[in-house]
């Protein structure tokens, strides 16, 4: 399944590329807090519980991905010339109603976090 937000936070690949694992909780207030911050690795408590998160620079953003999540949760961060993309995905082509509003609260706390996470910059 897939999601799709777009925020009006103006921020170009090299600004998002400086989002750390340590400023997510500053980024998405869903992610409560970093347990583990190593980099391009670490571990986050969130509205789903406690999970790895990995984070990769890609074209003109960034990605995150839970990688034992069990249902693969991924999110993508892209800069556009209107916005900033925030793209999340699972593996699974169906799930129950509450874990799909879940997801949508997720991605639209990137929607919010990112607009406020540029004033902040």
């Amino acid at each position: 399944m897939e999601f799709y937000a777009k925020s009006p936070a103006p921020l170009c690949a090299e600004q998002l590329q400086r989002l750390s694992i340590g400023q997510l909780p500053k980024a998405c207030n869903l992610i409560d807090r970093v347990l583990n911050d190593q980099g391009e690795w670490g571990e986050i408590y969130c509205l789903w519980g406690q999970f790895i998160v990995h984070r990769e620079v890609i074209r003109d953003g960034l990605r995150f991905t839970l990688p034992k999540c069990p249902n693969a949760l991924q999110w993508t961060l892209t800069a556009e010339a209107d916005g900033s993309l925030i793209h999340c995905t699972i593996n699974r082509a169906e799930h129950d109603a509450e874990f799909i509003e879940t997801i949508e609260l997720f991605v639209e706390a990137w929607q919010q976090g990112l607009r406020d996470w540029h004033g902040a910059l």
